[in-house]
Protein backbone atom coordinates (compact mmCIF):
# COMPACT_ATOMS: atom_id res chain seq x y z
CA UNK A 1 0.00 0.00 0.00
CA UNK A 2 1.58 3.39 -0.91
CA UNK A 3 0.33 6.86 -0.75
CA UNK A 4 1.96 10.18 -1.80
CA UNK A 5 3.33 11.62 1.40
CA UNK A 6 2.83 15.51 -0.16
CA UNK A 7 -0.78 14.66 -1.04
CA UNK A 8 -1.67 12.75 2.24
CA UNK A 9 0.09 15.67 4.34
CA UNK A 10 -1.86 17.93 2.44
CA UNK A 11 -5.00 16.40 2.04
CA UNK A 12 -5.71 14.15 4.70
CA UNK A 13 -7.53 15.77 7.90
CA UNK A 14 -5.15 13.22 10.36
CA UNK A 15 -2.77 16.64 9.95
CA UNK A 16 -5.15 18.59 11.51
CA UNK A 17 -6.29 20.37 7.39
CA UNK A 18 -10.12 21.55 7.86
CA UNK A 19 -12.94 20.10 6.43
CA UNK A 20 -13.03 23.24 4.03
CA UNK A 21 -9.59 23.27 3.06
CA UNK A 22 -9.48 19.47 2.17
CA UNK A 23 -10.28 18.32 -0.84
CA UNK A 24 -10.78 14.26 0.30
CA UNK A 25 -13.10 16.03 2.98
CA UNK A 26 -15.24 18.43 0.75
CA UNK A 27 -18.80 17.07 0.33
CA UNK A 28 -20.19 17.12 -3.19
CA UNK A 29 -23.44 15.28 -3.49
CA UNK A 30 -25.00 14.31 -6.73
CA UNK A 31 -27.39 17.32 -6.31
CA UNK A 32 -24.59 19.56 -6.31
CA UNK A 33 -22.93 18.05 -9.39
CA UNK A 34 -23.95 19.74 -12.96
CA UNK A 35 -26.33 16.37 -13.65
CA UNK A 36 -25.07 12.93 -14.02
CA UNK A 37 -23.29 13.63 -17.53
CA UNK A 38 -19.07 11.91 -17.26
CA UNK A 39 -16.16 13.30 -19.05
CA UNK A 40 -12.70 12.00 -18.81
CA UNK A 41 -9.80 13.61 -21.06
CA UNK A 42 -7.09 11.51 -21.43
CA UNK A 43 -3.99 13.44 -22.81
CA UNK A 44 -2.00 11.07 -25.20
CA UNK A 45 1.51 12.55 -24.53
CA UNK A 46 4.37 12.74 -27.46
CA UNK A 47 2.35 13.48 -30.56
CA UNK A 48 0.03 10.16 -31.45
CA UNK A 49 -0.03 9.46 -35.07
CA UNK A 50 -3.19 10.44 -36.05
CA UNK A 51 -2.51 8.82 -39.46
CA UNK A 52 -1.15 5.38 -38.62
CA UNK A 53 -3.93 5.01 -35.71
CA UNK A 54 -6.95 6.00 -37.89
CA UNK A 55 -5.68 5.35 -41.41
CA UNK A 56 -6.74 6.79 -44.27
CA UNK A 57 -6.18 4.00 -46.72
CA UNK A 58 -9.21 5.39 -49.09
CA UNK A 59 -6.39 8.13 -49.94
CA UNK A 60 -4.92 6.96 -53.48
CA UNK A 61 -1.57 9.13 -51.98
CA UNK A 62 -1.42 7.55 -48.02
CA UNK A 63 0.03 4.27 -49.06
CA UNK A 64 3.02 5.97 -51.41
CA UNK A 65 3.96 7.78 -47.76
CA UNK A 66 4.29 4.76 -45.78
CA UNK A 67 5.82 1.99 -47.80
CA UNK A 68 7.17 0.38 -44.27
CA UNK A 69 4.75 0.91 -42.31
CA UNK A 70 1.99 -0.83 -43.98
CA UNK A 71 -1.98 0.45 -44.94
CA UNK A 72 -5.01 -0.76 -44.38
CA UNK A 73 -6.03 -4.23 -43.72
CA UNK A 74 -3.27 -5.56 -45.63
CA UNK A 75 -1.18 -4.33 -42.41
CA UNK A 76 -3.97 -5.95 -40.12
CA UNK A 77 -6.04 -2.73 -39.59
CA UNK A 78 -9.80 -3.27 -39.55
CA UNK A 79 -11.81 -1.29 -41.92
CA UNK A 80 -14.17 1.42 -40.53
CA UNK A 81 -16.31 3.09 -42.74
CA UNK A 82 -14.63 1.96 -46.16
CA UNK A 83 -12.06 5.50 -46.26
CA UNK A 84 -10.82 5.18 -42.53
CA UNK A 85 -9.57 1.84 -41.01
CA UNK A 86 -8.33 1.64 -37.40
CA UNK A 87 -4.52 0.37 -36.28
CA UNK A 88 -4.55 -3.42 -35.06
CA UNK A 89 -3.58 -1.79 -31.79
CA UNK A 90 -6.61 -0.53 -31.36
CA UNK A 91 -8.74 -4.28 -32.42
CA UNK A 92 -10.11 -4.48 -29.09
CA UNK A 93 -12.10 -1.28 -29.23
CA UNK A 94 -13.88 -2.56 -32.73
CA UNK A 95 -16.87 -3.76 -30.55
CA UNK A 96 -17.22 -0.13 -29.00
CA UNK A 97 -17.15 0.85 -32.83
CA UNK A 98 -19.96 -1.51 -33.68
CA UNK A 99 -22.15 -0.12 -30.62
CA UNK A 100 -21.51 3.30 -31.38
CA UNK A 101 -19.20 3.69 -28.44
CA UNK A 102 -16.51 4.88 -29.99
CA UNK A 103 -15.63 7.53 -32.76
CA UNK A 104 -12.42 9.66 -33.87
CA UNK A 105 -11.88 13.09 -34.74
CA UNK A 106 -9.46 13.06 -38.14
CA UNK A 107 -7.30 16.66 -39.04
CA UNK A 108 -7.30 18.37 -36.25
CA UNK A 109 -5.21 20.59 -33.55
CA UNK A 110 -4.21 23.22 -31.50
CA UNK A 111 -3.07 26.70 -32.69
CA UNK A 112 0.37 25.47 -32.39
CA UNK A 113 2.11 25.84 -35.53
CA UNK A 114 5.54 24.65 -36.73
CA UNK A 115 8.20 25.23 -33.44
CA UNK A 116 7.06 21.67 -32.89
CA UNK A 117 8.03 21.06 -29.57
CA UNK A 118 6.31 18.73 -27.12
CA UNK A 119 6.57 21.11 -24.12
CA UNK A 120 4.60 24.17 -26.14
CA UNK A 121 2.53 21.98 -28.03
CA UNK A 122 1.51 20.43 -24.58
CA UNK A 123 1.19 24.07 -22.84
CA UNK A 124 -1.20 25.08 -25.61
CA UNK A 125 -3.34 21.85 -25.41
CA UNK A 126 -3.84 21.97 -21.78
CA UNK A 127 -3.86 26.02 -21.07
CA UNK A 128 -6.49 26.06 -24.44
CA UNK A 129 -4.92 29.03 -25.12
CA UNK A 130 -4.74 30.28 -28.84
CA UNK A 131 -1.26 31.31 -29.31
CA UNK A 132 2.15 30.23 -27.17
CA UNK A 133 2.61 33.84 -26.35
CA UNK A 134 -1.31 33.78 -24.70
CA UNK A 135 -0.43 31.27 -22.01
CA UNK A 136 1.95 33.11 -19.44
CA UNK A 137 4.27 31.18 -17.52
CA UNK A 138 3.09 32.56 -14.34
CA UNK A 139 -0.31 31.86 -12.92
CA UNK A 140 -1.38 30.43 -16.39
CA UNK A 141 -4.38 28.06 -15.88
CA UNK A 142 -5.91 25.21 -17.97
CA UNK A 143 -9.11 24.85 -19.82
CA UNK A 144 -10.78 22.16 -17.89
CA UNK A 145 -9.83 24.38 -14.77
CA UNK A 146 -11.72 26.99 -16.35
CA UNK A 147 -14.65 24.86 -17.01
CA UNK A 148 -15.38 24.06 -13.76
CA UNK A 149 -16.06 27.85 -12.87
CA UNK A 150 -18.80 27.76 -14.74
CA UNK A 151 -20.54 25.08 -13.27
CA UNK A 152 -22.99 25.61 -10.75
CA UNK A 153 -21.68 24.27 -7.23
CA UNK A 154 -18.51 23.02 -8.42
CA UNK A 155 -16.50 21.92 -5.47
CA UNK A 156 -13.26 19.77 -5.56
CA UNK A 157 -14.83 15.87 -5.96
CA UNK A 158 -16.43 17.29 -9.33
CA UNK A 159 -12.75 16.77 -10.94
CA UNK A 160 -10.29 14.73 -10.18
CA UNK A 161 -6.82 14.55 -11.59
CA UNK A 162 -5.07 10.96 -11.48
CA UNK A 163 -1.77 9.40 -12.17
CA UNK A 164 1.81 10.72 -11.46
CA UNK A 165 2.40 13.23 -14.28
CA UNK A 166 1.18 16.79 -14.05
CA UNK A 167 -1.17 17.35 -15.69
CA UNK A 168 -1.60 21.52 -16.40
CA UNK A 169 -5.28 21.38 -17.79
CA UNK A 170 -6.70 21.62 -14.41
CA UNK A 171 -4.28 23.73 -12.75
CA UNK A 172 -6.08 27.11 -11.50
CA UNK A 173 -8.40 28.48 -9.08
CA UNK A 174 -10.82 26.00 -9.24
CA UNK A 175 -10.52 23.39 -6.48
CA UNK A 176 -9.93 19.35 -7.67
CA UNK A 177 -8.68 16.68 -6.02
CA UNK A 178 -5.87 14.82 -7.25
CA UNK A 179 -4.01 11.44 -6.78
CA UNK A 180 -0.74 9.29 -7.63
CA UNK A 181 0.09 6.36 -7.48
CA UNK A 182 3.60 7.61 -7.31
CA UNK A 183 4.95 7.42 -3.35
CA UNK A 184 7.32 7.16 -1.47
CA UNK A 185 4.78 6.56 2.11
CA UNK A 186 3.22 3.01 2.59
CA UNK A 187 1.45 2.06 5.08
CA UNK A 188 1.39 -1.61 6.34
CA UNK A 189 -2.08 -3.12 7.44
CA UNK A 190 -1.29 -3.04 11.66
CA UNK A 191 -0.79 1.13 10.64
CA UNK A 192 -4.11 0.87 8.67
CA UNK A 193 -5.94 -0.65 11.86
CA UNK A 194 -3.82 1.57 13.84
CA UNK A 195 -5.18 4.86 12.63
CA UNK A 196 -8.51 3.61 12.26
CA UNK A 197 -8.54 2.55 15.54
CA UNK A 198 -7.20 5.88 16.91
CA UNK A 199 -10.20 7.67 15.00
CA UNK A 200 -12.82 5.59 14.90
CA UNK A 201 -15.00 7.78 17.02
CA UNK A 202 -14.09 11.16 14.84
CA UNK A 203 -16.72 10.90 11.92
CA UNK A 204 -14.41 13.57 10.20
CA UNK A 205 -11.31 11.95 10.67
CA UNK A 206 -12.22 8.13 10.11
CA UNK A 207 -14.16 9.13 6.91
CA UNK A 208 -9.93 10.39 5.64
CA UNK A 209 -8.51 7.30 7.20
CA UNK A 210 -10.74 5.43 4.83
CA UNK A 211 -10.40 7.23 2.16
CA UNK A 212 -6.45 6.94 2.25
CA UNK A 213 -6.81 3.25 2.37
CA UNK A 214 -9.24 3.10 -0.49
CA UNK A 215 -6.58 4.89 -2.85
CA UNK A 216 -3.69 2.51 -1.38
CA UNK A 217 -5.81 -0.69 -2.37
CA UNK A 218 -5.57 0.71 -5.56
CA UNK A 219 -2.65 1.31 -5.78
CA UNK A 220 -1.14 -2.40 -5.66
CA UNK A 221 -2.11 -2.66 -9.39
CA UNK A 222 0.01 -0.58 -10.62
CA UNK A 223 2.80 -2.52 -9.55
CA UNK A 224 1.78 -5.32 -11.88
CA UNK A 225 1.32 -5.63 -15.91
CA UNK A 226 3.78 -2.95 -17.09
CA UNK A 227 2.61 0.28 -18.54
CA UNK A 228 -0.90 -1.42 -20.12
CA UNK A 229 -1.36 -2.34 -16.01
CA UNK A 230 -0.83 0.62 -14.86
CA UNK A 231 -3.16 2.50 -17.64
CA UNK A 232 -5.73 0.21 -16.23
CA UNK A 233 -5.40 0.37 -12.81
CA UNK A 234 -5.29 4.81 -13.36
CA UNK A 235 -8.47 4.17 -15.61
CA UNK A 236 -9.99 1.78 -12.94
CA UNK A 237 -9.66 4.18 -9.75
CA UNK A 238 -11.06 7.01 -11.97
CA UNK A 239 -14.20 4.96 -12.51
CA UNK A 240 -14.46 4.30 -9.04
CA UNK A 241 -14.12 8.34 -8.16
CA UNK A 242 -16.85 8.81 -11.26
CA UNK A 243 -18.91 6.11 -9.82
CA UNK A 244 -19.44 8.42 -6.70
CA UNK A 245 -19.69 12.29 -6.45
CA UNK A 246 -16.37 13.08 -9.37
CA UNK A 247 -17.99 13.68 -12.88
CA UNK A 248 -14.47 14.80 -14.57
CA UNK A 249 -11.66 12.67 -14.64
CA UNK A 250 -8.08 13.21 -16.35
CA UNK A 251 -4.93 11.39 -16.59
CA UNK A 252 -2.25 11.00 -19.33
CA UNK A 253 -0.78 8.10 -21.21
CA UNK A 254 3.06 8.77 -22.53
CA UNK A 255 4.57 6.50 -25.06
CA UNK A 256 3.30 8.56 -28.37
CA UNK A 257 6.88 9.75 -29.47
CA UNK A 258 7.17 7.74 -32.67
CA UNK A 259 10.10 9.12 -34.20
CA UNK A 260 12.17 5.54 -35.18
CA UNK A 261 10.38 1.62 -35.23
CA UNK A 262 7.08 2.65 -35.26
CA UNK A 263 5.63 -0.42 -35.70
CA UNK A 264 7.09 -1.43 -32.59
CA UNK A 265 6.54 1.64 -29.96
CA UNK A 266 2.95 2.71 -31.55
CA UNK A 267 1.16 -0.76 -31.16
CA UNK A 268 2.57 -0.33 -26.79
CA UNK A 269 1.04 3.53 -26.60
CA UNK A 270 -2.04 1.93 -28.05
CA UNK A 271 -2.60 -1.45 -25.86
CA UNK A 272 -2.08 1.24 -22.78
CA UNK A 273 -5.06 3.28 -24.15
CA UNK A 274 -7.23 0.16 -25.17
CA UNK A 275 -6.39 -1.20 -21.56
CA UNK A 276 -7.36 2.55 -20.22
CA UNK A 277 -10.81 3.05 -21.79
CA UNK A 278 -12.05 -0.78 -21.43
CA UNK A 279 -11.30 -0.39 -17.80
CA UNK A 280 -13.49 2.62 -17.82
CA UNK A 281 -15.96 1.04 -19.23
CA UNK A 282 -16.15 -2.08 -17.41
CA UNK A 283 -15.48 0.54 -13.88
CA UNK A 284 -18.17 2.34 -14.48
CA UNK A 285 -21.18 -0.50 -15.79
CA UNK A 286 -24.18 1.71 -16.16
CA UNK A 287 -22.74 4.90 -15.64
CA UNK A 288 -20.83 4.36 -19.09
CA UNK A 289 -23.55 5.22 -21.12
CA UNK A 290 -23.36 8.75 -19.14
CA UNK A 291 -19.58 9.27 -20.19
CA UNK A 292 -17.57 10.45 -22.27
CA UNK A 293 -14.06 9.71 -22.95
CA UNK A 294 -11.70 12.41 -25.12
CA UNK A 295 -8.17 11.36 -25.67
CA UNK A 296 -6.12 14.47 -27.15
CA UNK A 297 -2.22 14.97 -28.47
CA UNK A 298 -0.35 17.93 -28.58
CA UNK A 299 0.27 17.55 -32.76
CA UNK A 300 0.41 15.14 -35.58
CA UNK A 301 3.01 13.59 -36.83
CA UNK A 302 4.42 13.55 -40.82
CA UNK A 303 2.84 11.96 -43.90
CA UNK A 304 5.68 10.26 -45.01
CA UNK A 305 7.86 7.80 -42.51
CA UNK A 306 11.58 9.05 -42.05
CA UNK A 307 14.29 6.29 -42.64
CA UNK A 308 14.18 4.64 -39.57
CA UNK A 309 10.63 3.47 -39.86
CA UNK A 310 9.19 5.81 -37.50
CA UNK A 311 7.73 9.36 -38.25
CA UNK A 312 8.74 13.08 -36.94
CA UNK A 313 6.39 15.36 -35.48
CA UNK A 314 4.06 17.10 -37.43
CA UNK A 315 0.85 19.47 -37.14
CA UNK A 316 -2.73 17.64 -37.57
CA UNK A 317 -3.48 15.22 -35.98
CA UNK A 318 -6.51 12.93 -34.73
CA UNK A 319 -8.81 12.73 -31.39
CA UNK A 320 -10.02 9.50 -30.13
CA UNK A 321 -13.41 9.69 -28.38
CA UNK A 322 -15.02 6.79 -26.13
CA UNK A 323 -18.28 6.44 -24.38
CA UNK A 324 -21.73 5.78 -24.34
CA UNK A 325 -22.48 9.55 -24.32
CA UNK A 326 -20.71 9.84 -27.67
CA UNK A 327 -21.89 10.11 -31.16
CA UNK A 328 -20.08 6.94 -32.33
CA UNK A 329 -19.62 4.78 -35.04
CA UNK A 330 -18.37 7.91 -36.99
CA UNK A 331 -14.96 9.19 -38.48
CA UNK A 332 -15.35 13.59 -38.15
CA UNK A 333 -13.67 16.34 -39.49
CA UNK A 334 -12.85 17.38 -42.99
CA UNK A 335 -10.46 15.60 -44.29
CA UNK A 336 -8.03 17.62 -46.80
CA UNK A 337 -6.18 14.84 -49.23
CA UNK A 338 -2.85 13.72 -49.19
CA UNK A 339 -2.26 15.41 -52.62
CA UNK A 340 1.78 17.50 -52.39
CA UNK A 341 -0.29 20.81 -52.41
CA UNK A 342 -2.91 19.65 -49.74
CA UNK A 343 -0.28 19.44 -47.26
CA UNK A 344 0.70 21.96 -44.79
CA UNK A 345 4.31 23.05 -45.70
CA UNK A 346 4.77 20.06 -48.41
CA UNK A 347 4.94 17.46 -45.42
CA UNK A 348 2.13 17.71 -42.77
CA UNK A 349 -1.53 16.69 -42.57
CA UNK A 350 -3.67 20.14 -42.98
CA UNK A 351 -5.36 20.56 -39.96
CA UNK A 352 -9.02 21.76 -40.84
CA UNK A 353 -10.34 22.12 -37.68
CA UNK A 354 -9.57 23.67 -34.12
CA UNK A 355 -9.42 20.92 -31.45
CA UNK A 356 -10.60 23.12 -29.21
CA UNK A 357 -13.78 23.83 -30.90
CA UNK A 358 -14.74 20.09 -30.40
CA UNK A 359 -13.50 19.81 -26.65
CA UNK A 360 -15.72 23.11 -26.21
CA UNK A 361 -19.06 21.65 -27.95
CA UNK A 362 -18.68 18.27 -25.67
CA UNK A 363 -18.51 20.31 -22.53
CA UNK A 364 -21.40 22.45 -23.90
CA UNK A 365 -23.53 19.61 -24.82
CA UNK A 366 -22.97 17.44 -21.54
CA UNK A 367 -22.68 20.81 -18.83
CA UNK A 368 -24.63 23.11 -20.58
CA UNK A 369 -22.02 25.57 -21.02
CA UNK A 370 -22.88 28.84 -23.07
CA UNK A 371 -21.39 28.31 -25.64
CA UNK A 372 -20.27 32.11 -25.75
CA UNK A 373 -18.30 31.58 -22.34
CA UNK A 374 -16.52 28.49 -24.04
CA UNK A 375 -14.93 30.69 -26.81
CA UNK A 376 -14.09 33.13 -24.38
CA UNK A 377 -13.41 32.35 -21.33
CA UNK A 378 -12.85 28.34 -21.43
CA UNK A 379 -10.49 28.88 -25.03
CA UNK A 380 -9.86 32.59 -25.63
CA UNK A 381 -10.53 33.19 -29.08
CA UNK A 382 -11.83 30.40 -30.26
CA UNK A 383 -14.53 30.60 -33.02
CA UNK A 384 -17.20 27.84 -31.81
CA UNK A 385 -19.02 27.71 -34.92
CA UNK A 386 -21.56 25.05 -35.44
CA UNK A 387 -22.53 22.29 -33.08
CA UNK A 388 -20.03 19.70 -34.11
CA UNK A 389 -22.52 16.82 -32.95
CA UNK A 390 -20.19 14.41 -31.24
CA UNK A 391 -22.19 14.25 -28.38
CA UNK A 392 -25.08 11.82 -28.87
Amino acid sequence: MTLSRRKFMIQSALLGCSAAASPLLTPVTLAAAPGDNRLVVIILRGAMDGLDVVQPYGDANFARFRPTLGVGEAAGAQDLDGYFALNAGLAPLMPLWRAKELGFVQAVSTPYRDKRSHFDGQDLLETGSNSRDAAPQNGRSGWLNRALALLPDARAETAFSVGRARILLLDGEMPFSAWSPDSDLSLSTQSQALLARIYANDPLFAESVEMAIELADKTEPMQQGGRAGQARALAGFAAARLNEETRIASFSIGGWDTHGGQKRSLPRALGQLSEAILALKSGLGRNWQQTTVLAITEFGRTVAENGTGGTDHGTGGAMVMAGGAINGGKVFGQWPGLGEADLYQGRDLEPTADVRRYLGWALRDLFGMQASALGSTVFPGLDMGDNVGIIA
